[in-house]
């Protein structure tokens, strides 16, 4: 536990790691004004005021109105949960799918890995983000769609991934010393080939939330994801691309907020990988 201490010391301390400790400090901003959001927001986000529609920010609206008269910082508050929620998601789900479709293909080999990296090949060949709205567009638009659409376009690499880490364990010699003493094949894959596949795909999937994030705004912001009045932050980019020149707040406020998280999960992200990867170790 000390030793644990000490290492999340050392990863989030502002001198030896600023990008990491940068990071984190934006991801617990977004993180607690996500989970605090009923407490935090002086309005509710789908009130609508058409008295005080498209107010430029002041004390009494932080971040302005939209057209309808919304508070936009309530709504980016509560946009938060919702971009944050979808984002985890798609990334347990891609990264679930993705291990166990190459754990299996490494361990049985022969025409089951050809199969399913046939199949793998065969996802991977479509640009991600044409075939994600393609999936999106056949369910229907909708958030959970459009979830759904884009765990189903990422899953490919994880399953690279896995298949990777788990063949540069298999031909290991401690794991032929670990079946010559009678060791079981579901010890063998949770002690050895799991645990050394996890690594790289936990800090891959690090990286992968903020391209998450990114990708549900941008189907968002097409009509192919979250709907009105939902305040989903690229929705809300979308809805405010029309006043952009006159009233500048609408958009602005959402754009940052995805800015700003996508910045502090790749901070984290890079300053995992460094960290985990001992040729950057002194």
């Amino acid at each position: 536990m000390i030793k644990g201490l000490r290492i999340l010391e050392r990863f989030f301390h502002p001198s030896k790691n600023p990008l990491g400790f940068f990071g984190a400090l934006i991801l617990v901003s977004v993180g607690l004004g996500a989970l605090l959001a009923p407490l935090l927001a002086p309005y509710s986000p789908y009130a609508v005021q058409t008295a005080v529609r498209l107010q430029p920010p002041s004390s009494v609206h932080l971040f302005g109105t939209d057209d309808l008269g919304r508070d936009l910082f309530s709504r980016v508050l509560f946009g938060a949960r919702i971009s944050l929620y979808a984002s985890l998601v798609i990334i347990g789900i891609s990264l679930t799918l993705g291990t166990a479709v190459g754990t299996v293909a490494a361990l049985v080999g022969g025409w089951l890995d050809d199969l399913l990296m046939r199949i793998t090949d065969s996802f991977l060949s479509f640009p991600y983000l044409i075939f994600a709205m393609l999936v999106a567009a056949v369910l229907g638009p909708s958030l959970p769609n459009s979830m759904l659409a884009i765990a189903v376009t990422w899953w490919p690499w994880y399953a690279r991934l896995a298949r990777g880490q788990v063949l540069s364990v298999k031909g290991q010699l401690y794991i032929e010393a670990a079946r010559a003493i009678g060791v079981a094949r579901s010890g063998l894959f949770f002690r050895y080939f799991l645990r050394n596949a996890l690594s790289p795909l936990i800090v891959q999937a690090t990286l992968d939330v903020g391209s998450a994030i990114l990708l549900t705004s941008s189907l968002s912001f097409i009509g192919l994801g979250a709907q009105p009045p939902t305040p989903e932050w690229g929705a809300m980019v979308s809805a405010g691309r029309l006043y952009l020149m006159s009233y500048w707040w609408v958009p602005l406020f959402p754009g940052l907020a995805i800015f700003i998280t996508v910045l502090g999960f790749n901070l984290i992200g890079d300053s995992i990988r460094d960290f985990a990867d001992p040729r950057t170790q002194r």
